[in-house]
């Protein structure tokens, strides 16, 4: 029988580049805690100061967090009228929006056409992107998926996340919201299976399970302890949303959110000893997937 896969983990922030209390959580959690990547909202508020401080990490996997979902286009709005509303903002619902695309035709190239030009933006930085993923997961979407591995060649055939939680691991590691867990992970069992065999057939690697899906903004210490005490075997993507302080805004997170304790866990004593413990060091997307 084959040997079980090591352990490996990643450990990663979304929305980096949302503001500014968040670009500091990613930079210290990096510098002083167990976050090994982050990723980009590449047209986001504080993009820029972003990726400044991306410049000064070289350690820190730097991915493109896709974004047609909340937050505004990298295009002028006149070029994708399709995907934003009268305030120049992208819509907040993912089945509409999901919907229309598979319906319109136009859509689906103003979609294309944004998505490139959040790939474009990246290229510009000059940061090696370290995976692609999809704010709200919205890369599960044959149309957005289909877009990503077109142009993603030209961007090194980056990771792209599969976002799969196993619910044995999941339910174990926090013993509550089983219905929740349980459907959700038939839901997402589905999704990524296609997903799974897209990027197989495209040459492209991805994680072997995450974890946040049914905790997100709710990653705290205790949450985080409990996970590495049951990680899986192969490679685990843990992701959260840490933030140094709220702040005001229509890009604020959401208010159930508990970022601050989240970036607290990411700076925790208990939870380094913990992985250092389990011989596991949280790697970068490509770091973790360069053998």
């Amino acid at each position: 029988m084959p040997e079980p896969k090591a352990k490996r983990l990643i450990v990663t922030a979304d929305d980096f580049g949302l503001s500014l209390p968040v670009n500091e959580a990613v930079e210290r959690a990096h510098r002083e805690g167990i976050l090994s990547a982050a990723s980009l909202m590449i047209g986001a508020p504080a993009a820029e100061d972003a990726v400044a401080r991306a410049r000064s990490l070289p350690s820190l996997g730097v991915g493109l967090h896709l974004t047609l979902l909340e937050g505004r286009p990298i295009l002028p709005p006149e070029k994708v009228p399709g995907l934003v509303g009268p305030d120049g903002r992208f819509p907040k619902d993912p089945v509409r929006l999901g919907l229309a695309l598979y319906f319109s035709s136009e859509l689906r190239r103003q979609a294309a056409a944004e998505i490139t030009a959040q790939f474009e933006r990246f290229g510009e930085t000059g940061i090696v992107m370290d995976h692609v993923n999809g704010h709200q997961h919205f890369h599960l979407h044959p149309v957005v998926l289909r877009a990503i591995l077109e142009v993603s060649p030209r961007y090194g055939l980056p990771p792209v996340r599969l976002p799969f939680e196993p619910f044995g691991a999941s339910f174990g590691a926090n013993r509550d919201r089983f219905a929740a867990r349980f459907t959700g992970w038939l839901f997402y069992l589905g999704q990524t299976r296609r997903l799974r065999r897209a990027l197989i057939a495209a040459g492209v690697k991805s994680n072997d399970h995450v974890f946040g899906l049914y905790d997100s903004g709710a990653m705290t210490e205790p949450r985080l302890q409990s996970l590495v005490e049951h990680l899986p075997p192969g490679l685990s993507e843990i992701y959260c949303h840490p933030a140094s302080r709220r702040w005001e805004g229509p890009d604020n997170l959401p208010s159930q959110y508990r970022c601050e304790e989240e970036f607290r866990a990411l700076l925790s004593p208990a939870i380094k000893e913990k992985l250092k413990a389990a011989g596991l060091h949280p790697l970068s997307f490509r770091k973790a997937l360069e053998n």
